[in-house]
């Protein structure tokens, strides 16, 4: 088992409260694995992936426990944190940009980051020139500032840097959100390669579109106000979904090769609940078609089926 998430609640600090942005997140991901991360804006999804490395100072720690390969990770504790980052856990951020310095040539970026890792950049230099061509980027790039990229050539070069060291967890978040339809394709397949090739492990890959998660993950889990709404093989949240909230997902996603006169999309009424005073019970209910007085209470988290969870009184029914 490559990463154990259990009870993990993050808030972030506000003038007026903590809004609770992760409240008791618990999933497994194994060795090998491709989980993707899926929801509205809002639902957790980015906090989710920031938290496994601890990025955002805004963040808060409240609760919960991780482990990656079998050790504790010190979310916490930003110091300990240091030696897991990109050494054991790295992050593709959602712009490539915010990632790179304008002022700085992408090589010396490069060596600056491994150095403040302990590695000399010497050592890996031949590693970096494959692993550019494998994106197919000349190692030339490294002589080039970021203005000089285009957006899918940046995405490129962020993603050889967070992989450089092999790191156990790669955490992708929004990786192809910028991007045309072609490069997309192209940054997804690099990763799952990356992925073949064991340069990193696991991957959590956040993203808004469904349909582009199912060509990639092994599995997918479902989030909606800081917690888990599903998470199940990809075939079967694409073919089977159980959860309302997924199901409604699934339905307004438009088909290939239909109309609006053969089909008319369904959008999901209403908004996601504040996550400053959160509502009691199961947090979707005010938006469900189904709900009733059993879901002023909260669900719980169960294997419905070998492989396959779900938060819903409802669910199998």
């Amino acid at each position: 088992m490559t990463l154990r998430v259990n009870d993990l609640k993050v808030y972030y600090q506000t003038l007026r409260g903590d809004v609770h942005a992760l409240d008791g997140v618990n999933f497994d991901l194994a060795d090998g694995e491709i989980m993707g991360l899926a929801g509205e804006s809002g639902c957790g999804k980015s906090t989710l992936g920031k938290s496994l490395i601890r990025l955002d100072g805004r963040m808060r720690h409240v609760d919960g426990t991780i482990e990656l390969d079998g050790e504790n990770v010190p979310i916490a504790d930003d110091r300990a944190m240091n030696r897991f980052r990109y050494h054991e856990i790295s992050l593709i951020p959602q712009y490539a940009m915010s990632a790179l310095n304008p002022t700085r040539k992408i090589g010396r970026m490069i060596n600056e980051l491994l150095r403040s890792r302990g590695v000399r950049p010497a050592d890996v230099a031949e590693e970096l020139d494959r692993r550019l061509e494998l994106v197919g980027l000349d190692p030339d790039v490294l002589k080039r500032f970021p203005i000089e990229l285009s957006g899918g050539m940046k995405q490129r070069v962020v993603m050889v840097m967070a992989t450089l060291l092999d790191p156990s967890l790669l955490i992708a978040d929004e990786a192809t959100s910028a991007l045309d339809v072609s490069t997309q394709r192209s940054v997804v397949e690099s990763m799952v390669e990356f992925r073949d090739r064991g340069y990193v492990k696991s991957m959590i890959f956040v993203t808004h579109d469904i349909s582009l998660v199912y060509q990639m993950a092994d599995t997918v889990m479902v989030m909606y106000a800081g917690r888990i709404a599903e998470k199940a093989p990809a075939s079967t949240i694409i073919n089977d979904p159980q959860h309302p909230y997924t199901k409604m997902l699934i339905g307004a996603l438009p088909e290939v090769g239909t109309t609006t006169e053969d089909t008319r999309l369904e959008g999901i009424p209403g908004t996601p609940p504040g996550l400053l005073h959160p509502p009691t019970g199961c947090r979707f209910k005010d938006r469900c078609p189904i709900a009733s007085e059993e879901c002023s209470q909260t669900p719980p988290l169960v294997e419905i089926e070998p492989g396959h969870w779900a938060a819903c009184w409802k669910t199998g029914r």
